[in-house]
């Protein structure tokens, strides 16, 4: 039996798949002499591809920035508005104090000259300098002491106590304030300075909280390992564990030294001799002088709070890459 025909006369097993595709084949011998397509050709038509598409989500980041440069600069000017018009009236005549105008029309300076004669602004700031530097060692040395005690030490009931040292922050200070004046009094303190310091010597309960949280950060091999080499407890906290919290010793101190010299409320309680007044203190009796009086200084006033406002901002200027560092590395640990 002859095998069935095309027309054309060509027989039908000769027929190749390029024939049925209607195109020419490919010989294979060509086909496996350029092999596969490489893979980077393909990737980099892909990203050739992906590149010519706009990128939708770059003008959204843009915007989300933008609005978020806005708003922290609406945030610095509201906050540095007061400090800056503080400064400018200082330089201003009295009858130009509440003018709100930023740049004086009459710049003066005698009201930085009239400030010391005025009061005894050396006197209060060498006091309020004494309290600041005692309150600030007197709690950061000894909170580290307590936070060092619940973070390394294991005993029983440590976080029941714990639990308890923080329920004291729960404590208004109106409701110790009375029982601390009559410890005081009875002790024969009242009238002198040292109330406003000596009770940092007991610790406060939001500094140990904070250097407690660094402590459980460090690696205890650190510790097991200078204690092979002989070192005490005592030793492991002041020559071991206080140089590596450094970031968190410089933020209590630096919250410490501005509730310290910026407190009001504690020479209220305790001061009544002009000679031992702190800043904030003295500033009080000025504007209650001048408001009994009737002759209201008010640019003597903001002119002492210029005074009282500086060493602030150098202090935090110069432990502020420490302070950004403890609060950032604080809040990561435990």
């Amino acid at each position: 039996m002859s095998a069935p025909t095309l027309p054309g006369g060509r027989p039908a097993d000769d027929v190749s798949d390029a024939d049925l595709l209607g195109g020419p084949a490919a010989p294979a011998a060509s086909v496996a002499a350029t092999g596969p397509v490489p893979p980077t050709a393909v990737s980099s038509a892909a990203g050739t591809a992906t590149a010519d598409r706009p990128d939708r989500g770059a003008g959204r980041r843009r915007w989300v920035q933008a609005l978020t440069v806005a708003a922290l600069t609406v945030c610095a000017v509201v906050f540095l508005y007061p400090f800056v018009w503080l400064v400018s009236a200082s330089f201003k005549p009295r009858s130009q104090v509440f003018d709100n105008a930023l740049v004086p029309r009459t710049f003066t300076l005698d009201n930085y000259v009239a400030i010391w004669q005025s009061a005894p602004m050396a006197l209060w700031i060498v006091n309020t300098l004494l309290v600041t530097v005692l309150a600030t060692a007197a709690v950061t040395i000894t909170s580290a002491m307590v936070a060092w005690g619940f973070a390394h030490f294991r005993f029983r009931g440590r976080n029941a106590l714990f639990g308890l040292v923080l329920a004291t922050m729960m404590l208004p200070g109106a409701v110790t304030m009375i029982p601390t004046f009559m410890i005081w009094n009875a002790l024969g303190q009242s009238g002198t300075p040292t109330p406003l310091w000596a009770g940092n010597l007991f610790g406060s309960a939001f500094y140990v909280f904070l250097l407690r949280q660094f402590f459980l950060g460090l690696p205890r091999d650190t510790f097991e390992a200078a204690k092979i080499d002989g070192a005490g407890e005592f030793r492991l906290f002041w020559s071991v564990a206080l140089p590596l919290c450094k970031p968190a010793l410089v933020v209590t101190a630096l919250f410490e030294a501005q509730a310290s010299w910026t407190d009001l409320m504690k020479p209220l309680i305790y001061l009544r001799d002009s000679a031992t007044f702190t800043i904030p203190r003295g500033l009080k009796a000025m504007v209650d002088q001048f408001g009994f009086g009737g002759e209201a200084h008010w640019e003597l006033i903001v002119t002492a709070s210029v005074i009282t406002t500086i060493p602030m901002i150098v202090l935090f200027f110069v432990g502020q890459k420490q302070f950004v560092e403890g609060i950032a590395t604080t809040g990561a640990k435990g």
